[in-house]
């Protein structure tokens, strides 16, 4: 007789929740994610063509295919973080890719001055004096 939850003579596997010990955790996600064929996905992601519209029949499935094995995989693990966790991870990813490091900030600006300087000498000289991009 299956016991409740189970999928003929196997049962469900549970999703491993992250509980601060990550080594542990990843170690029992990846199994997870490479049981349900979702590992490779993981490692590579999805490689989004340039023009969709010259794809074939076949090569549109697998691509479709391929975004749903990548949904799948998130939905994983979206179930295994804590919702305030995740928070705390989305927001660091957004402060490290908006903020920066003060310095970076200015050797960015020093650059963009620089480029500008350059442009506005070659646009302020006599068209016969302007250097080709």
């Amino acid at each position: 007789m299956a016991a409740e939850g189970s999928t003929g003579n196997f049962a469900q596997p549970s999703i491993p929740k992250f509980d601060g010990d990550y080594e542990h955790w990843s170690m029992l996600m990846e199994n997870l994610l490479r049981s349900k064929e979702y590992w490779s996905l993981v490692e590579t992601g999805i490689r989004e063509p340039a023009n969709l519209e010259v794809l074939t029949v076949a090569q549109r499935k697998a691509l479709d295919d391929s975004r749903l094995k990548d949904l799948k995989a998130k939905n994983y693990l979206f179930q295994a973080i804590d919702k305030t966790i995740l928070k705390t991870i989305l927001l660091k990813d957004t402060k490290r890719k908006y903020q920066g490091n003060v310095r970076v900030k200015r050797a960015h600006l020093q650059a963009l001055r620089r480029d500008f300087e350059v442009l506005e000498s070659v646009f302020s000289a006599p068209v016969h004096l302007r250097r080709p991009f």
